[in-house]
């Protein structure tokens, strides 16, 4: 299985901050982003990569999460950790940011 987490960060890089682990039976990738549309561009490209599913992280709001879901297109699974505030978005949600 080949999965995804995507976290929103202040001046996060895409080609910078990102990470793999792989163990015998999962590769989880992590990749930073700073805006929701850094976010669909990259769920688009991990979608090309062969990923099953992509997790976002808590600072991703409603909005957020739908617009990944809709610029993957329904091809994979978009599940979000769920904060109706962010501790580190100065405790608010994305979607007052982004």
């Amino acid at each position: 299985m080949k999965a995804a987490f995507i976290f929103l960060a202040p001046g996060a890089n895409p080609k910078i901050h990102k990470s793999i682990i792989k163990t015998v039976k999962m590769e989880l990738i992590s990749v930073g982003v700073s805006s929701y549309d850094e976010a669909c561009k990259v769920a688009v490209d991990l979608v090309k990569d062969d990923i099953c599913a992509i997790e976002l992280c808590g600072g991703f709001g409603v909005n957020g999460t739908a617009r990944v879901k809709e610029a993957v297109k329904s091809k994979i699974p978009v599940g979000a950790v769920r904060f109706d505030i962010h501790p580190g978005l100065g405790n608010k949600s994305g979607d007052e940011i982004f």
